[in-house]
């Protein structure tokens, strides 16, 4: 494959991941904050691609969306930890803080509006034991995986 063939390929998983966030929010399932989080190094990825896809695909394009897909998968190992319990979250999504922590001074006097706070150290949806969080691990490296490859494509 080209390199900018397994550029546009890792991009576009990616942004693939993302339309499977969107279409789990549109089913109801609501990110939390790391989800959240985890999300931008995704977004960072598919402009990479777009950025491929209109000017020549440079070797720094393959590192940045490497690193991109990296650290996606970084923040979902972090993910995973906190939902597994295996170290804590951040204090405003997870059991071990205090969930009111996160909102405002408005926000917790508008006792009218609804306060969902979605849980950082609770699964909401699993696959074969691994939550959403650790699928992004797994899909991320090996985006990291093509990305590299495409450094050493012609």
């Amino acid at each position: 494959m080209t390199r900018k063939t397994l550029m546009v390929l890792a991009a576009g998983g990616s942004l693939a991941l993302l339309l499977g966030a969107w279409g789990f929010q549109l089913a109801g399932y609501e990110p939390c904050e790391l989800c959240l989080l985890q999300r931008w190094p995704h977004y960072i990825a598919a402009g990479i691609g777009v950025a491929v896809l209109v000017t020549r695909p440079w070797r720094l394009w393959g590192a940045a969306g490497a690193l991109a897909a990296l650290t996606a998968a970084g923040l979902g190992v972090y993910h995973t930890g906190v939902e597994r319990g295996w170290w804590e979250g951040p204090a405003a999504c997870t059991g071990s803080g205090d969930a009111l922590a996160g909102l405002s001074g408005g926000q917790l006097l508008n006792l009218d509006a609804p306060v969902n706070v979605v849980m950082c150290d609770v699964v909401q949806w699993a696959f074969l034991g691994l939550s959403m969080a650790s699928w992004n691990v797994i899909f991320s490296l090996i985006f990291v995986a093509i990305w590299v490859r495409s450094l050493r494509a012609a």
